[in-house]
């Protein structure tokens, strides 16, 4: 095993990290009961993000919807971004009775190397966990990573997110999740303009059209529930997937459930 780096950033949940046991809320593996790791940092900065503690740190020029909203504000890195060795982190994970471990944040493979750690010490002692990682798609896991992760959801963003193209488009990272057996693609929709924009995305970056699910933008359920039904459809329609957010559904818009 190549040299990995022996500390993590994750984000913080009241006093510890954000690791938590629950259920799939989203995706091709919606429902299997996993074990979340919630990575800080992330080198995109949606608009409409529901993990912006990871990224919009005080002092930063990055937009968020809730901006106008009373009381939000830019979160302070100190409290919400916690460092910890890898193997106090894979001992955390390992005395949660569940072995399909999801890797997710912020960017996840923002920190490809300290993952490795991670991994490796819950393997060596356990070779049954399955790996998960949630990206965005922007970046190319190493070879040493990839051999160790079982399936990729990728969620290529969108105008919609609010980043440049030329930040959230990598034509050589989705050529590589594209040619990856391991790799699913989550589109997160809030309007019909964006039907066009992952038409176009599908068709450049040749995107296996079976496993790309839709997904409606929204973080509380009387937003989902204007646009479920709507996407539904098209996805009936167009033959994609759906992808519904069990989780919201099922507990609201709250961390570590």
């Amino acid at each position: 095993m190549p040299m990995a780096s022996t500390t993590i950033k994750l984000a913080r949940l009241l006093n510890g990290p954000e690791i938590f046991h629950s259920i799939q809320g989203e995706g091709v593996s919606m429902g299997v009961p996993s074990i979340f790791v919630r990575a800080s940092l992330c080198n995109l900065h949606c608009v409409w993000c529901d993990t912006d503690y990871t990224w919009n740190w005080e002092n930063t020029p990055w937009k968020h919807e809730k901006d106008s909203e009373p009381g939000y504000q830019k979160f302070s890195k100190e409290h919400y971004l916690i460092e910890m060795k890898t193997d106090e982190v894979a001992k955390m994970i390992a005395a949660i009775p569940c072995h399909n471990v999801i890797l997710t944040g912020g960017e996840p493979l923002l920190q490809d190397e300290a993952w490795q750690a991670i991994i490796h010490h819950l393997t060596e002692k356990d070779p049954g966990y399955r790996f998960e990682v949630e990206t965005n798609g922007t970046l190319i896991p190493s070879a040493g990573l990839d051999q160790f992760i079982n399936q990729y959801n990728v969620s290529p963003k969108l105008e919609n997110s609010g980043n440049k193209a030329s930040l959230r488009i990598n034509s050589k990272a989705l050529t590589f999740f594209s040619d990856s057996p391991k790799a699913w693609f989550k589109f997160v929709v809030s309007a019909a303009e964006d039907l066009n924009e992952i038409e176009a995305l599908i068709l450049e970056h040749s995107l296996p059209r079976d496993r790309i699910l839709l997904m409606p933008e929204g973080r509380d359920q009387q937003t989902l529930n204007h646009r479920r039904i709507w996407l539904a459809n098209i996805c009936r329609d167009r033959n994609f997937r759906y992808s519904d957010r069990l989780h919201i559904q099922l507990w609201g818009s709250k961390r570590g459930v």
